[in-house]
Order: structure tokens, then C-alpha cells, then sequence
């Protein structure tokens, strides 16, 4: 039985918890991912209790009490020149691709998302269809600097 399970300022989880979805994150990304520890900082900001418009959710896809795919979305605190809200990470489990589980988490994740949604996407990602099928576009090129230490 497939079930979603959330986790944000009002529910937050266990150290148990937490680490179970960042573990899973971090394998089931594979070549797309980041180091456990950033995908724990984007857990930890996704769950703050902020007043100043922050925070965001994690949440998962369940089957039989086993995660089968989770997604922490970020709010960006601005509206309008950005979206409010930021897709960082999501993944499925390596067992479930191609049978929808990730369209059924991306809905819901839409659904629950106040305001609009950024993503980045590698142009050799599979994942860039459904995003597209979703009506996600790709309307700006994304440029980054990365500063020196």
C-alpha cells in the first residue's frame, strides 16, 4: 500500500528518520547527487520553523513502511523574480524506475509547494521528460561562479 509522509516545522522526524532519507537520498541519486552532509543541510533548512517565509518540506512515497521515493523542496522567500519554491533533490528507488513512482511524488509535491517551483536538471538526466511532461520549461541558462577558498 502506497502512502506519502511529510516532514516540515510542524512534523519533523526522529535522527532515525532523518538519517533513513538522507541515506536514501544519497544512494539513489547516484551521479546527480551531493554529499550526505549538503543533503543533510537542505533537510535541516527544508524543516525550520522561519517567519521570514523559509523552511520548506520533505517528503516521501511509501510502500509498505519502505521508502520507494523521497524530495526535500526549499522555499526561496521571494515571489514573483524567483520562485517561492525550490525542488533540490528527489530520487526513487533504483528498484521502482519507469513505474510512475516519481510522476506520483512530483504531484504531490506540486500539490503541497506554496507558489511556483524552480528545479535543475542535467541535460543527461532521464528525469528532464517527466519534469517537462509536468510542464516544467526551461526558460532560463543557468550560470554559476564558484568562489575560490
Amino acid at each position: 500500500m502506497e502512502t506519502f509522509k511529510i516532514y516540515n516545522k510542524i512534523t519533523e522526524p526522529s535522527a532515525a528518520e532523518k538519517e533513513e532519507v538522507i541515506s536514501f537520498l544519497f544512494q539513489h541519486l547516484q551521479e546527480y547527487g551531493d554529499k550526505k552532509e549538503d543533503i543533510g543541510k537542505c533537510f535541516d533548512f527544508a524543516i525550520k520553523d522561519s517567519n521570514e517565509g523559509l523552511g520548506g518540506f520533505v517528503l516521501m512515497l511509501l510502500e509498505n513502511d519502505e521508502i520507494m521515493g523521497a524530495t526535500i523542496v526549499n522555499k526561496t522567500g521571494m515571489a514573483g523574480y524567483i520562485p517561492e519554491n525550490i525542488l533540490v533533490y528527489i530520487a526513487v528507488h533504483a528498484k521502482t524506475r519507469g513505474k510512475g513512482y516519481g510522476k506520483k511524488l512530483m504531484n504531490k509535491a506540486i500539490e503541497l509547494a506554496d507558489g511556483d517551483i524552480a528545479l535543475h536538471v542535467e541535460p543527461n538526466n532521464p528525469a528532464k521528460f517527466l519534469y517537462e511532461k509536468l510542464g516544467f520549461e526551461n526558460k532560463y541558462l543557468e550560470m554559476r561562479l564558484k568562489k575560490q577558498k
